[in-house]
């Protein structure tokens, strides 16, 4: 199982990044998705560009404080969290990311491929933040 933390300070106030992070309708500001499907109060699905459907089942929601859940597709099952901290006109939001890959061939580029996808939310996410 590969697994990888960041760190990252966001310009905005919690609510702000919160409602960003957190609005699985509102999925516009990521770069890397063609669309998103509610399925139920705990579960949603994203659809990369190309199509590729992930499936997240929300595990845990304090607002403002920590966003956790489990995602699975064809290729991996993971956990993601994000635990939110204001720190004056400010945000620190810290994300966890565990990941495995389904396919034995896959597993040395775990690493690699959590730490594009991570880079690009942020890169998205700030972004967003400015555009708002």
């Amino acid at each position: 199982m590969a697994v990888l933390s960041t760190k990252v300070i966001l310009q905005c106030n919690i609510q702000k990044a919160w409602d960003i992070i957190t609005s699985v309708e509102k999925y516009t500001w990521r770069s890397d998705l063609s669309k998103t499907e509610r399925l139920n109060e705990r579960q949603f699905i994203e659809y990369t560009k190309d199509g590729y459907a992930t499936t997240f089942t929300i595990t845990k929601a304090i607002t403002c404080k920590r966003w956790e859940f489990d995602m699975e597709n064809g290729n991996m099952t993971g956990h993601w969290s994000g635990e939110f901290i204001e720190e004056g006109k400010q945000v620190e939001l810290n994300i966890t990311e565990e990941v495995k890959a389904k396919k034995f061939f896959m597993k040395p580029f775990v690493k690699l491929y959590l730490k594009k996808q991570q880079t690009l939310f942020i890169d998205d996410l700030k972004k967003a933040l400015l555009q708002e």
